[in-house]
């Protein structure tokens, strides 16, 4: 299941930037995180998509949705300036972004190439 995250339950689950100046994974699996807005076409035309994929990949990967409008802090601390913006983050290693709304075979090879994680 797509999870919604607030400020306080990303510094918890993705990155505690509050905290760490370098990147440092919290999260227990890889993680995809979409920053979206409920006005944004785009954004809800991949809502369903992120949705199949969190089934598909229950237990192998954690998707996550971030509100622009609610979490401007969020969006300001990772430069969001246009939506959808995924944020893909590999249990080891630095994070990929991602802009658009990509279709789900690009992300099920962005999900492979970078989380190192297939379904």
């Amino acid at each position: 299941m797509v999870e919604n995250l607030t400020k306080a339950t990303f510094l918890e689950k993705v990155f505690n930037f509050e905290k760490n100046k370098d990147w440092k994974f919290e999260g227990k699996r890889p993680a995809l995180v979409d920053f979206y807005a409920d006005w944004c076409g785009p954004c809800k035309m991949l809502a369903p998509v992120l949705e199949q994929l969190s089934k598909e990949y229950e237990g192998k990967i954690d998707i996550y949705k971030i509100d622009t409008e609610a979490e401007q802090e969020l969006s300001a601390a990772f430069g969001i300036r246009s939506i959808p913006s995924m944020l893909f983050c590999p249990a080891e290693g630095e994070p990929q972004m991602a802009n658009g709304a990509l279709p789900k075979a690009d992300l099920e090879r962005v999900i492979a190439e970078v989380l190192k994680v297939t379904s």
